[in-house]
């Protein structure tokens, strides 16, 4: 059929959208929805027939078939859970910590409905949403104020334009780190509104390059924790100490960034020694920022606690209201909080510090228990043996210290990168996407954040239909 034959030949939109094979979508999708985008379906069919000799005319029930494949494909989520076998436990890429179960309840149960956020229900006024986490930062840090914003990047931001904006921020220049995403403590400061006073050099700053760049525009010291990378050999940096010395002789803030932050000593947990917040603040920092979703095992936040007078100042900054946390990340990272007043079970509880400590004996028997899973789905197709590996903490916290796990290694029988990549891509069109590492013409699945091997399972089933 061609020319005006085949164009009269076209289904109406009517048509379409009467015909019995469209009703489902069209409760689903809506009325309007479904139209909009059978329209587009014909306008390009008569293109179609515009543009050629000959074509065929597809009925009613097919052009339906073909709205709905349509609306569906637009209708999946992008966003959805993964299983995270890469062996970085905090990945950035892959969402960083996992909430903790009271945590995800706390959550569901704001969310649903009304919550007195910013409301004070003994006094019927309005509140502060900050007045909620308050209190056990405080008595977890000693802090003398608190305060939280969506990042710790936001956290740095705000503090530098409320406490030095037009005046000179201090910093070593070993301390210049970049924090991710390409996004540096120099551009930072610049979009701050600061000036930045570079002392020392990349390897060494000493106590008087800080007395040398003070002068009457110094707003602020800054001393920021380089927490994603680590110089040796020739090195000397300023202690807290010795920072917070100076800052009371001269009469200038002292502000510490700790990047990840913790409010443990990593070291009981058989891991390197991480600075705490309360070590930073009992040194003597005005100021210290740090993460809520990395070492602290909570959700995407940045925390600002120190003196009273300063933090009352970075609250009143226009700034924060920008930045300030929803109704679900303050019940979040209050049930995480709530957590660590009880020491003995945190490493039960919360689910970061129990893959960050958990044994390479016990992610060896997840491994073993797993292993005959993985060479039933991939017989013919690959070799799968179990294997040493080497965990990372991930998201720049003590990015030298490897933590001695185990590995599911997969490695195609032809040896080929083609079809190690077509393995790779598979997994991860699973309906649960398997993320792990591809390492020297292998798949590499690092199992320290997994101890389910029924989930696993399930997954594996669904691997050969890819």
């Amino acid at each position: 059929m061609a020319g005006s034959d085949a164009l009269r030949a076209i289904p109406s939109v009517d048509k379409i959208l009467s015909c019995s094979e469209l009703q489902p979508a069209l409760e689903e999708y809506g009325r309007a929805r479904c139209t909009e985008e059978i329209r587009k379906v014909l306008a390009a069919l008569r293109d179609a027939v515009t543009n050629s000799t000959e074509c065929d005319i597809p009925d009613s029930a097919s052009i339906a078939n073909q709205v709905i494949a349509e609306l569906s494909a637009r209708n999946e989520d992008t966003l959805v859970p993964v299983l995270n076998l890469t062996g970085t436990v905090l990945h950035t890429n892959l969402g960083r910590a996992y909430l903790p179960e009271k945590a995800l309840e706390a959550v569901t149960r704001i969310a649903r409905g009304a919550s007195n956020l910013e409301f004070q229900l003994d006094s019927g006024i309005r509140g502060d949403r900050d007045e909620h986490i308050a209190s056990l930062l405080t008595e977890l840090t000693g802090a003398e104020s608190v305060t939280v914003v969506n990042n710790n990047a936001a956290a740095v931001l705000l503090c530098l334009n409320t406490l030095a904006e037009g005046r000179e921020v201090c910093i070593s220049r070993g301390e210049l780190v970049e924090i991710g995403g390409s996004f540096r403590i120099p551009e930072v400061m610049a979009k701050s509104g600061c000036n930045l006073a570079e002392i020392g050099a990349t390897n060494r700053t000493h106590r008087d390059d800080y007395v040398k760049a003070i002068n009457e525009q110094t707003g602020l010291l800054l001393k920021v924790h380089t927490s994603n990378y680590e110089i040796r050999g020739f090195t000397n940096e300023v202690s807290y100490d010795d920072v917070a010395a100076l800052s009371r002789e001269y009469s200038v803030p002292f502000m510490a960034d700790l990047g990840s932050g913790t409010l443990v000593n990593l070291e009981d947990y058989g891991l390197a020694h991480e600075p705490t917040v309360q070590e930073v603040l009992s040194a003597g920092a005005d100021v210290v920022t740090f993460s809520g979703d990395k070492l602290l095992g909570g959700p995407q936040a940045g925390i600002i606690a120190g003196r009273k007078e300063l933090i009352d100042r970075i609250k009143q900054n226009p700034l924060k209201r920008a930045l300030r946390v929803d109704k679900m990340t303050m019940a979040a990272l209050t049930e995480v909080l709530k957590l660590y007043l009880n020491p003995e079970k945190l490493i039960e509880e919360l689910p970061t510090l129990a893959f960050l400590s958990r044994s390479r004996e016990d992610i060896a028997s997840t491994a073993e228990a797993m292993l005959p899973v993985f060479e039933s789905a991939l017989q013919g197709i690959a070799n799968v043996a179990v294997i040493d590996s080497q965990s990372q903490i991930g998201s720049g916290a003590l990015p030298l210290d490897q933590l001695p796990s185990c590995a599911i290694e997969i490695t195609p029988i032809d040896g080929s990168d083609s079809a190690l990549r077509k393995l790779v891509s598979a997994f991860r069109n699973l309906p649960t996407p398997m993320i792990g590492r591809m390492q020297d013409g292998r798949l590499l699945f690092d199992l320290r954040t997994v101890t389910n091997v029924d989930a696993v399972a399930t997954q594996l089933k669904n691997l050969g239909g890819q």
